[in-house]
């Protein structure tokens, strides 16, 4: 049997790489957006604050752009739940290990699953016979609204201070990057507000949104190699 191989002298952080993780994740997602805006002719994607009747309407008449909105988001989940992982590897390979690193890994991957959880809600309101139900249109609907906006952005906002900290600290990164990230993560913990106050919703894309142009940004500037923190 051959020996495994020690990594433990490695300069070099052997991973996919970061930026392209978090560029495929953004483009899967504003994809979606944006096939849902073109199969629809542009009409406003509905939220569940809107009336019943005009739920159903939308739901009924584009089955198809919710099938596809799904497929994007869920595919979206995958490479930001890769990032998630990926980065915390890098972490702790740079030998940072605080709290704010296994922050990091549980606000990515609860992030991804509630991504991916919101594309499922959103595939199952596009089934026939679903839409017309108006106790399960209203579940799923619910569902795909609250996993896809307050829950992802605020794990997503972990995600981005568990990073940005121990990046600040350690001099990982530039330090406009890491208080940009901690600016952004900031505005995604006060996303949770809108599941008390419906008007605070729009605080969701203004979370959601600059975190994934982060997510860029830091995946090019996280460093692969070892540095001395003396």
């Amino acid at each position: 049997m051959a020996n495994p191989i020690d990594t433990s002298e490695d300069v070099v952080h052997r991973s996919p790489p970061l930026g392209l993780l978090a560029i495929m994740s953004m483009v899967l997602f504003i994809a979606g957006l944006a096939a849902n805006f073109l199969m629809t002719d542009f009409a406003p994607y509905p939220v569940p604050y809107n009336p019943i009747e005009q739920l159903q309407d939308y739901y009924t008449r584009f089955p198809n752009a919710l099938q596809v909105v799904s497929f994007f988001q869920m595919c979206a989940a995958i490479p930001l739940g890769l990032f998630s992982v990926v980065i915390v590897s890098r972490l702790l390979f740079l030998r940072i290990n605080v709290a704010g690193v296994h922050i990091a890994l549980f606000g990515g991957i609860a992030a991804a699953v509630f991504l991916a959880l919101s594309a499922v809600g959103t595939w199952i309101v596009s089934q026939p016979g679903v839409a017309t139900d108006t106790g399960a249109m209203r579940v799923a609907s619910l569902l795909a609204f609250a996993s896809g906006g307050f829950a992802h952005t605020a794990t997503l906002g972990l995600l981005l201070a568990g990073v940005s900290v121990p990046s600040l600290a350690f001099g990982l990164m530039p330090r406009w990057i890491c208080w940009f990230g901690l600016v952004v993560a900031v505005i995604c913990e006060l996303a949770l507000i809108s599941m008390v106050f419906p008007a605070a919703s729009p605080l969701l894309p203004l979370g959601r949104f600059p975190a994934l142009i982060w997510l860029i940004v830091a995946g090019f500037a996280m460093p692969k190699r070892r540095v001395s923190h003396s």
